[in-house]
């Protein structure tokens, strides 16, 4: 029988499968296709994410790099013309906005307009100034008002406006200079003994004149001020003068400023004596330089009137203002020094529309600073030797005058008011007492510049995040390591997607319900809110203890997994009980209002809608992204590793701690960074819960703003190309380096942790 069978599997041998067949041979080829099909597929789609991402970069960049680009300063071919010769001394010169025609005063008290571009004269206008007379000084009103005192030599003071009036004769835009006398042809007798004014000054509103002039030491100073008649119309002047301690030093400058509260006199000293015009005191003696042997050249104001900037014989450059001392005292001080070169400063000629200015000293170099970015733009030769020069109210014309010639000059300058410093180190804004970090793109005028650091809006970007991450991070990493190790799968299948549905719940709603009603829900309800926070954790495990001492009858009822069902009833409980209680708790410990009780006893700042607000609401939205992730770290840990150690005598607890947590931790800790990306990138919800201040603190009950809500409410009212426009991208560059900086360190340590612990 057994040779019968081997003889048969002898003779028929088993039959061979042919793989090579036409068919097979098709089906491969088709199938190597597809594979490199999608190979070259997601290659492609991981270059063009890449390069998506790159692009963003680079514009992001392109935009953001004109900030920190310094001045341009192209001059134009020299003029010299016809009128120079009989011009006179030139004292002041100034543009009109056009950049067509500028205004020479002489101290021939004359004022020539001429044409910017060709120098040539276009009118003449002799001012109304006594037979006799001379004009002895100039002084100018606040950077952008076009009023002008000229001081004379028998010590009266001449007030005119000068002006610019557009037309279209036959279609071609002609503009038309004239000077104007608002308080009249006939000069102001100032020094009423009749002493040539070496100095003049005046600050005008719209209903007072402030003029001071000084002849050696002495000051003279007289307030106009115009009423109407309602029943007339009568526009009557009245005079007063004001009588202030006299100097007993030589005045070189003086200025008034726009609120008309102080006098600044520099003396030949470099000392500055301060009074007060309200007071008629003084207000103290400044010294100015610490170098003895340097002296105050050129002096001006910035605008608005609030700063002053001196320069010096030794080519220094400082700004002064008033700022309450530490005994709340206004005084003067110095905020900022510049350095242009080693030549005395002659002129310095402030900015209408920002707080900058441009300087020129006696070797003919031309200087543009900024002082609030306290950025030195530009220092550049443009004439030889000392010369006067202006500037055009947008301060994109510079015209110098020195030698007996005309330089125009085209001055490039988009962005002077960021810097380094001002985006992100404290600054000493202009009436402020201290160094601060401040964020407000907009004032009501351009008496008070922009303050745009970024430092408050960071700041308020990781505080959000961070009191996010507070209440995420722990409840989703237990709730994702409950769901995957210790849930029965019957109820694991039901919860998981309850809470990954969660994720799908737009923002926007979140922001809203948030801002609506969370936000003064927990202001009235602030003892049952925190009270829930501290009960919460203490009525689980008093209900977990409990239920390990019940009989073991009973604890075996429960199936293996579903004991967190139990906890439902208590977590109700435990949040009705505090919420129910808060009132009365509110009555017994806090006085009835637990709000005025932070606020008064405590010295806390209570905001209603604030960062406790922003935690709760946006740690709900970050929840489901870091529950997911880490539930399926968690559950993909290999079911051999869970079973070995518990075979070797562990505790679920401890295969949990020491197996499951460690194997699973480079997943947990991917979620928490993309969560924590999220959080920093959330927008809607910061913007509608919060008080969307900008503020430099920590405290839990205050507002904040981000980064991502700033670029969201500013950018459609911002200037397309304009300095606040390229910092909110600045903003949005921030906010992508940010992110990519996290992912990066998140992406080094995820593979550190799994090359550690991918041996277990």
């Amino acid at each position: 029988m057994n040779d019968l069978a081997n003889s048969t599997m002898t003779t028929n041998p088993p039959k061979r499968i042919d793989f090579n067949t036409p068919e097979l041979q098709r089906k491969r080829r088709i199938r190597a296709l597809k594979d490199r099909l999608t190979r070259w597929y997601v290659l492609v789609g991981g270059l063009a994410v890449l390069g998506a991402i790159t692009l963003i970069f680079f514009f992001l960049a392109y935009v953001v790099a004109p900030l920190f680009q310094g001045a341009d300063l192209t001059a134009k071919e020299a003029i010299t013309p016809a009128w120079m010769q009989d011009a006179g001394k030139p004292l002041m010169i100034s543009l009109e906005e056009q950049n067509q025609v500028a205004m020479r005063v002489s101290d021939k008290g004359q004022a020539l307009f001429f044409d910017i571009d060709s120098g040539a004269e276009l009118t003449r206008v002799d001012l109304s100034i006594p037979a006799g007379t001379t004009v002895t000084s100039i002084g100018k009103d606040q950077p952008g008002h076009p009023l002008v005192a000229v001081g004379l030599s028998n010590g009266q003071a001449l007030v005119f406006r000068h002006t610019y009036k557009v037309s279209y004769p036959d279609g071609k835009k002609t503009i038309s200079p004239a000077i104007e006398y608002p308080y009249g042809e006939t000069p102001i007798a100032l020094n009423e003994a009749g002493g040539a004014l070496e100095h003049v000054s005046l600050n005008a509103t719209d209903t007072t004149l402030m003029l001071v002039g000084s002849t050696g030491s002495q000051l003279n100073v007289l307030s106009l001020t115009s009423e109407e008649n309602m029943m007339t119309g009568e526009i009557t002047n009245e005079q007063k003068r004001i009588d202030l301690p006299q100097m007993t030093e030589p005045v070189k400058n003086i200025f008034v400023d726009p609120r008309q509260q102080w006098l600044y006199v520099i003396n030949g000293r470099a000392q500055a004596d301060v009074f007060s015009l309200r007071d008629k005191s003084l207000n103290g003696r400044y010294k100015l330089l610490d170098d003895g042997e340097a002296q105050i050249t050129a002096s001006t104001q910035l605008v608005g009137g609030i700063s002053l900037i001196l320069g010096d014989s030794k080519g220094g450059l400082a700004q002064w203002f008033m700022a309450r001392d530490h005994d709340g005292e206004l005084r003067l001080k110095q905020i900022r020094n510049f350095q242009m070169g080693t030549a005395p400063i002659v002129e310095i000629t402030a900015e209408e529309r920002r707080k900058g200015f441009i300087a020129l000293d006696a070797s003919g170099k031309l200087g543009v600073f900024h002082s609030t970015a306290h950025r030195t733009l530009l220092v550049d030769q443009v004439v030889d030797g000392e010369g006067i020069f202006g500037l055009s109210p947008r301060a994109n014309r510079v015209i110098v005058e020195a030698g007996g010639k005309i330089q125009p000059l085209l001055l490039d300058n988009p962005h002077p008011e960021v810097s380094w410093s001002a985006l992100w180190s404290k600054v000493w804004y202009e009436n402020y007492d201290e160094p601060k970090y401040v964020w407000q793109s907009t004032a009501a005028n351009t008496d008070f510049e922009p303050k745009l650091s970024l430092s408050p809006l960071t700041f308020g970007t990781l505080k959000a995040a961070f009191y996010a991450m507070l209440l995420a991070a722990p409840l989703a990493v237990a709730a994702a390591i409950y769901t995957a190790y210790f849930m029965a799968p019957g109820m694991r299948r039901k919860v998981k997607p309850v809470i990954e549905l969660m994720e799908a719940m737009p923002t926007v709603i979140l922001g809203f319900f948030a801002g609506l009603f969370l936000a003064p829900y927990v202001e009235g309800h602030l003892p049952g809110i925190f009270s829930l926070l501290l009960l919460m954790p203490i009525g689980i495990l008093v209900a977990g203890f409990t239920f390990s001492r019940l009989p073991e009858s009973i604890r075996l009822k429960v199936p293996d997994g579903w004991e967190s069902a139990i906890l439902i009833p208590v977590i109700l409980f435990v949040g009705w009980l505090s919420l129910y209680m808060s009132p009365y708790m509110e009555t017994w410990f806090f006085g009835g209002d637990m709000r005025m009780w932070i606020s008064h006893d405590l010295g806390i700042t209570y905001d209603q809608r604030n960062a406790l607000v922003v935690g709760l609401a946006m740690g709900f939205a970050v929840i489901p992204n870091i529950y997911s992730i880490a539930e399926d770290a968690v559950f993909s840990v290999p079911r051999g590793l869970t079973l070995g150690s518990l075979a070797l005598g562990a505790t679920p607890w401890q295969t949990m701690t020491r197996v499951v947590i460690l194997t699973a931790s480079p997943g947990i800790f991917s979620a928490l960074m993309i969560g924590m990306g999220r959080a920093v990138g959330e927008t809607m919800i910061v913007l509608m819960a919060t008080g969307n201040t900008p503020v430099m603190e920590m405290n839990l009950f205050e507002g904040l703003r981000t980064l991502a809500a700033n670029v969201a409410v500013e950018m459609p009212e911002s200037e397309v190309g304009g300095s606040h426009y390229r910092v909110l991208f600045l903003s949005a560059l921030v906010l992508l380096l940010f992110t990519f900086v996290m992912n990066t360190l998140a992406e080094l340590i995820r593979q550190r942790l799994r090359k550690k612990y991918s041996s277990l």
